[in-house]
């Protein structure tokens, strides 16, 4: 019966291929072999498949995996080329160590080699907080400006970045604002005059005989400076100068009044060396220079 059927099968005038006798909608499939190509494929698929499970590490065994002939470790190849790498930066990266950071500062061709490891070293370690550009956000500083909550010096920014600001660390730098209207401090509409003295002091227009002025003078001079001005080395950022941490806006100062402020920075000695940070001490006393705004990595 089948050689009948064989014999019978309708031959398609085109392709000269028989049909397999199914139609569709008047096309009719045609019973062509199985490509070669794709035949040839499929076995140099399996043949290297099969080559690479010798060779390379491949079958996972409980907690541990078949290592293969060749032996090969992806760690220990990523761990030669960390050691290359800084292998590579040893002959200029030592002067960072224990060096005169304003010297180095000062030297064209040491700057040239050493500020594109630095963008590479704050993008991986403080462009999350701080921005690729480094120019903050919502409780993060803007880095680029000439307002510095402790110092822009290499030298206090060294320090800010090795003990941290309200971090863990046994010496690190201690800030809050207090909370002056969820805990009392203040009453309501004292609060509210003090907001819109803030708010009033970038334009110029917060004088003393604003209904701010007085709470103003007896509550935040102290750290944020007769004229609002900060930068008195206690963490408490300028309020002049129209740029701000957590947001200008009379909501925002409002919150930051009734519910005080905290922010953390973590303490990064125990993450980086010490001439990384004083790597990257110099990159951020250097981002505001003369306006520029840092590039980003």
């Amino acid at each position: 019966m089948s050689a009948e059927k064989h014999h019978d099968a309708e031959i398609d005038p085109v392709t000269g291929y028989e049909t397999t006798g199914h139609d569709w909608n008047g096309i009719r499939e045609l019973n062509t072999p199985f490509p070669r190509i794709v035949i040839w494929a499929l076995a140099l698929t399996f043949l290297y498949s099969v080559i690479a499970w010798v060779l390379l590490p491949a079958w996972p065994i409980g907690r541990d995996y078949t290592r293969g002939v060749l032996g090969l470790d992806q760690r220990q190849v990523a761990m030669q080329g960390f050691a290359a790498l800084e292998k590579a930066r040893d002959d200029w990266m030592a002067g960072f160590a224990a060096g005169d950071l304003d010297a180095l500062a000062a030297d064209p061709a040491l700057m040239a080699r050493a500020m594109p490891a630095a963008r590479r070293l704050f993008a991986d370690n403080c462009a999350a907080c701080h921005g690729t550009r480094a120019t903050g956000g919502p409780g993060f500083p803007d880095l680029t400006d000439a307002d510095w909550l402790w110092g822009g010096s290499p030298a206090a920014i060294v320090e800010t970045l090795r003990v941290g600001i309200n971090s863990g660390h046994p010496d690190t730098r201690v800030s809050q604002m207090p909370a002056f209207g969820r805990d009392g401090l203040l009453p309501r509409e004292v609060v509210q005059a003090v907001a819109d003295y803030v708010l009033a002091l970038p334009g110029g227009a917060a004088g003393q005989h604003h209904a701010g002025a007085q709470a103003f003078a007896e509550n935040c001079v102290a750290c944020h400076g007769e004229t609002g001005s900060g930068g008195l080395g206690t963490g408490a950022p300028a309020l002049a100068g129209g740029r701000w941490i957590y947001g200008g806006d009379r909501a925002t100062v409002l919150a930051t009044i009734h519910g005080g402020r905290q922010g953390v920075m973590p303490s990064w000695a125990d993450r980086l060396s010490a001439a990384e940070i004083n790597l990257l001490a110099v990159y951020v006393s250097r981002l505001g220079a003369n306006g520029q705004r840092a590039e980003a990595p």
